[in-house]
C-alpha cells in the first residue's frame, strides 16, 4: 500500500502539481485511495506552495490558466482598448465633419445677402419683394429652436451651425426691412425675439442662466414652433385650400393648453418628456417641410425652376450630409432624420427636378448621386465597424428602435 511519502516521491518524478485532479491519479488506483490524505497534507505545506517552493527541492510547474475566466478577460482587454480607441477616433472625425458643414451653410446664404445688398445700393428695393419674409421668419425660428436643442446636448459644432443660421437669416430680414419688404412692427418683434434668444442661449452655454428663465424660453419656442408648423404646411397649398390662419390659431390654442397643463403638473412624466422634445422636432419638421414646399412649387410652376440654382442645392446636400455621421454616432434620431431628409429632398430631390427639366447635365447629376450614395454607405459601414457590428444596418436599427 502506498504511503504519503510514496505519493510525494511520485510527484517529484512525474512533476505533477500538488493540486492534481483526482482523475490524474487514476493511473495509480491505490494512490487514489490516499488522495484525501494528500489533500490534508497539502494544508501543512501551504506556505511552501504559496511561496513557490517545491517539495523535493525544485519549483512547482505553473498550472495553465488558458481556460479560466480571468484569462478570457485579459485576452479581451486589447480588443476593448482598440474598440474604445476606434470610437474616439470616429467621434473626433464626425465632430470635424460637423464643423466643416459651417462652410457650405455660410455659402448657402451668402449669395442672397450679396444680391440684396447690390439691389439696395442700386435703389432697386422692389427686387427684394421676391424674398418671402414669412419664409425667412420661419427659418429663423427653426434655427433658434435647434440652437437651444444643441446647446442642451452640448454639441458645439451643431451650435455653431445654428448660430450661423440665425445671424445670416437675420441679416436677410434686416435687408428686407430696409427695403420695406417686411412690415416694421413684425421686424421689431422679430429683432426682439432674436436678440433675446441669442442672449439666453449664450448664457445657457456658459452656465450663467437661471433654470426658471431657461424653462420659460423652452416653453416659448415650443408654443411658437407648434403654432407655426401647421400654418406653414397649410399655406403651402394655397390657393388650392382657403387662405386662412385657422390652422395656426388651433395649434396655438393647443400648445398653450398643453404647456399650461405641464406647468400645473397635470401631465404625466412621459408627457412632460415628450413636450420637452417638441420644440426640437417642430423646428426639424419646419426645415423638412421647406423642400416639400419647393418641390410642390416645381410641380405647379415648372417654369420657375429656371430660378433654382444647382449650386445652392449641392451646397445644401453637402452641408446636411456632413452632419449625418455625427447624428448617427450620437444616436440622435431627430438630428439624423432632419439632415437625411434635407439631403434627399432638398438637395438631391431638387437636382432630380432640374435634371428632368434639362436644367443640369447628366454628368453633374450622376456625380452628385454617386457621391451622396457613397457617403451614406461609408457612414453606415464606419459606424458599424467602430461599434463592432457585423451589419452596416445595425447602427440604423439601434438609432430607430434603441435596441
Amino acid at each position: 500500500m502506498l504511503t504519503m511519502e510514496d505519493l510525494l516521491l511520485l510527484n517529484c518524478k512525474l512533476k505533477l502539481p500538488i493540486r492534481s485532479n483526482p482523475r490524474s491519479l487514476g493511473l495509480f488506483p491505490r494512490a487514489q485511495l490516499h488522495y484525501r490524505g494528500v489533500r490534508s497534507y497539502e494544508l501543512h505545506l501551504k506556505k511552501s506552495i504559496l511561496s513557490g517552493k517545491s517539495i523535493c527541492g525544485s519549483r512547482l510547474e505553473p498550472v495553465s490558466a488558458v481556460s479560466s475566466d480571468g484569462a478570457h478577460s485579459i485576452s479581451r482587454e486589447p480588443l476593448r482598448v482598440k474598440k474604445h480607441k476606434n470610437i474616439e477616433e470616429w467621434d473626433a472625425a464626425t465632430a470635424k465633419f460637423a464643423g466643416a458643414a459651417n462652410l457650405p451653410f455660410l455659402l448657402l446664404q451668402l449669395p442672397q445677402i450679396i444680391l440684396n445688398y447690390r439691389n439696395l445700393m442700386a435703389g432697386n428695393n422692389s427686387a427684394l419683394l421676391a424674398v418671402p419674409w414669412l419664409g425667412m421668419l420661419t427659418g429663423l425660428l427653426g434655427n433658434l429652436s435647434l440652437l437651444s436643442y444643441f446647446i442642451k446636448k452640448k454639441e458645439s459644432e451643431a451650435v455653431a451651425i445654428q448660430l450661423l443660421g440665425v445671424i445670416s437669416i437675420y441679416v436677410v430680414i434686416l435687408q428686407l426691412a430696409i427695403a420695406e419688404a417686411m412690415p416694421l412692427p413684425h421686424f421689431v418683434a422679430t429683432s426682439t425675439v432674436t436678440a433675446f434668444g441669442v442672449i439666453i442661449n449664450s448664457m445657457k452655454h456658459f452656465n450663467l442662466l437661471n433654470n426658471g428663465i431657461w424653462k420659460s424660453w423652452e416653453e416659448f419656442i415650443t408654443i411658437a414652433g407648434l403654432s407655426a408648423l401647421p400654418q406653414v404646411m397649410w399655406s403651402t397649398f394655397v390657393p388650392i385650400v382657403p387662405n386662412t390662419v385657422f390652422p395656426g390659431c388651433i395649434a396655438l390654442f393647443t400648445a398653450l393648453l398643453v404647456v399650461s397643463m405641464a406647468r400645473m403638473g397635470k401631465l404625466s412624466k412621459k408627457g412632460v418628456n415628450i413636450l420637452g422634445s417638441v420644440s426640437g422636432w417642430t423646428a426639424t419638421l419646419l426645415f423638412m417641410w421647406m423642400p416639400v414646399a419647393q418641390m410642390w412649387t416645381n410641380v405647379l410652376n415648372p417654369e420657375n425652376m429656371k430660378g433654382l440654382s444647382a449650386v445652392t442645392m449641392l451646397l445644401a446636400m453637402i452641408g446636411n450630409g456632413l452632419l449625418i455621421p455625427r447624428a448617427l454616432l450620437t444616436r440622435d434620431l431627430m438630428w439624423f432624420t432632419g439632415s437625411t431628409w434635407a439631403c434627399i429632398f432638398y438637395g438631391w430631390g431638387n437636382l432630380v427636378c432640374l435634371y428632368c427639366f434639362n436644367s443640369i447635365s447628366w454628368e453633374l447629376f450622376l456625380v452628385s448621386t454617386l457621391g451622396f450614395l457613397g457617403w451614406i454607405g461609408i457612414t453606415l459601414w464606419r459606424d458599424a465597424k467602430v461599434h463592432g457590428h457585423h451589419s452596416s444596418f445595425t447602427s440604423l436599427k439601434l438609432l430607430i428602435f434603441g435596441h
